[in-house]
């Protein structure tokens, strides 16, 4: 791929959701770009976003892929439509960041693969959790014996979503064991087994699960343990509102929400959790400077993506059966 030479990459959204809120800071405070403009399936909230972020609202998709100032498109549509646009992007010759879930099976994610390879483009998928400083550190712990033999790692994740805005997502095994899945594949590697089980605790009328929980073996014979749940906030004097931790022989390490709390509403949640703001803002200047610029590749790629995909489909198909799947 050749570098990005000119004194600005501009950039544009498709999908003008709460997520592109924080992706427009992120591109904001990252030198050498600029958000051109946006287009968005309803009209009313694509002029909303663009009086907001001081940006151009494109009339169609076509307008925005056909402008030779974009360089790059953000996809930050409902999951759905990842294939469709980014397809569109990547054959228009623009990078592409998808934000995740990247796509709705492991068949979407290799076709988008395979087009930017074939186009010779990057297309980085929305794995924001590993551009977080303390998760690349814990990378290097583990990969350089630090830590020792590795025995167990924890993701878990407990803040609470009302109904209404649960409404948005595809249940908590598709929208947030996604991030879960990619987290591992990037710490300690993929498992070679695991079993899985879901509830809906609270919601009245919306069918999907509020909770799951998944247990893994790894390849090193150490276990893992993933929850996601909407349907609590935990209170506790250490909360696990988003806890990671990986254990060793030889040490340990964490990653947690609580570090960083802002004491106001956040788009979704009853607190502001900055981490998360800050894992795309590091996201997407890797992205657009790491990448773009300096030709660097993503700390997760879209192979992480199918890997993390099939992780999916194996708790979906362990809840189904009520057995442990194979990966």
């Amino acid at each position: 791929m050749a570098k990005i030479t000119k004194d600005t990459i501009g950039v544009g959204f498709i999908g003008a959701g709460d997520i592109s809120i924080l992706h427009a800071k992120a591109v904001q405070r990252t030198p050498g770009a600029k958000l051109y403009g946006l287009w968005n399936r309803s009209q009313e909230r694509a002029e909303e976003r663009a009086k907001q972020f001081g940006c151009k609202n494109y009339p169609t998709i076509e307008a925005m892929l056909a402008d030779p100032l974009i360089d790059a498109v953000f996809i930050l549509t409902n999951l759905e439509t990842h294939l469709e646009y980014t397809a569109a992007a990547l054959k228009a010759g623009k990078h592409v960041l998808v934000e995740k879930p990247v796509g709705q099976s492991v068949e979407e994610i290799e076709q988008m693969r395979t087009l930017a390879d074939a186009k010779k483009l990057v297309c980085l998928p929305g794995h924001n959790y590993v551009y977080e400083a303390s998760m690349q550190r814990t990378k290097e712990l583990v990969d350089g014996g630090d830590l020792g033999k590795i025995v167990s790692a924890y993701v878990m994740y407990n803040i609470h979503h009302p109904e209404e805005v649960a409404k948005r997502y595809p249940g908590v095994v598709r929208q947030i064991l996604t991030h879960h899945s990619y987290i591992l594949l990037y710490l300690v590697g993929k498992p070679v087994e695991l079993c899985a089980m879901k509830a809906t605790l609270h919601y009245q009328e919306y069918k999907e699960e509020d909770i799951a929980m998944v247990q893994m073996r790894l390849h090193n014979g150490a276990l893992a343990h993933f929850c996601a749940s909407f349907a609590a906030d935990d209170h506790a004097a250490d909360p696990w509102t988003v806890m990671v931790k990986v254990i060793g022989t030889a040490g340990s390490t964490r990653y947690s929400y609580r570090d960083h709390v802002e004491i106001k509403p956040g788009l979704v949640h009853s607190q502001t959790y900055t981490a998360y703001q800050g894992s795309v803002m590091n996201e997407v200047r890797h992205f657009l400077v790491d990448c773009l610029r300096h030709d660097l590749p993503p700390l997760s790629t879209l192979e992480d993506a199918v890997t993390a995909q099939k992780m999916i489909e194996a708790a979906e198909e362990s809840i189904r059966s009520s057995s442990v799947v194979r990966l």
